[in-house]
């Protein structure tokens, strides 16, 4: 036993990342090797969605479906593990010798990845009442229509349609209108 851990990218069944994960945990358990793994990691990012009653909820998505990381001392024990464990395909890259994720990658995915994605969510486009608008996806794609309410805590905007002649309220979000 060389006692090092280091970190290697495993591949899974997609949407079976957390089962990979607890599988393996026990197999290694029963194997009696668990002192030989370290931290198993599932990449998830964290982003507040709003219901549709108006609540805001905090959903976790997986970053890189279908891959986890994986903290462990390489040995041909635990390799044999790894990859007889159910819902767990290999490693990535050599099969025979996997090679460890720097350091540096393991940190950017484990603390500032989920952070940046977090931001990314919520859209910083500034709208209001009055302004024109044009409907860019959904049923009423290519509409011109004039913004009547702006819910900034929903990022959704109520936008009168002219549908036949007549002004239809439609509520969007905001990735789906574009100010003209």
């Amino acid at each position: 036993m060389s006692g090092e851990f280091k970190w290697y990218v495993v591949h899974t069944y997609s949407g079976y990342e957390e089962r990979a994960k607890q599988s393996l945990l026990e197999l290694a358990k029963n194997e009696g090797c668990e002192e030989q793994f370290g931290e198993v990691f599932i990449p998830q990012t964290v982003s507040e969605t709003v219901t549709k009653s108006g609540k805001k909820k905090a959903v976790s998505k997986t970053s890189f479906p279908g891959y986890i990381l994986v903290q462990m001392d390489l040995t041909d024990l635990t390799m044999h593990i790894v990859k007889s464990t159910p819902k767990i395909t290999g490693f990535v890259g050599n099969t025979k010798r996997p090679r460890p994720l720097p350091d540096h990658e393991v940190l950017q995915i484990t603390s500032e990845e989920a952070r940046e994605q977090a931001k990314e969510v919520i859209p910083d486009v500034q709208f209001a009442k009055g302004e024109a608008v044009k409907v860019m996806e959904g049923p009423f794609s290519n509409f011109d229509g004039v913004i009547d309410e702006v819910k900034p805590d929903k990022a959704k905007v109520r936008v009168l349609v002219s549908i036949f002649g007549r002004e239809t309220p439609v509520e969007l979000e905001f990735g789906q209108v574009e100010k003209i």
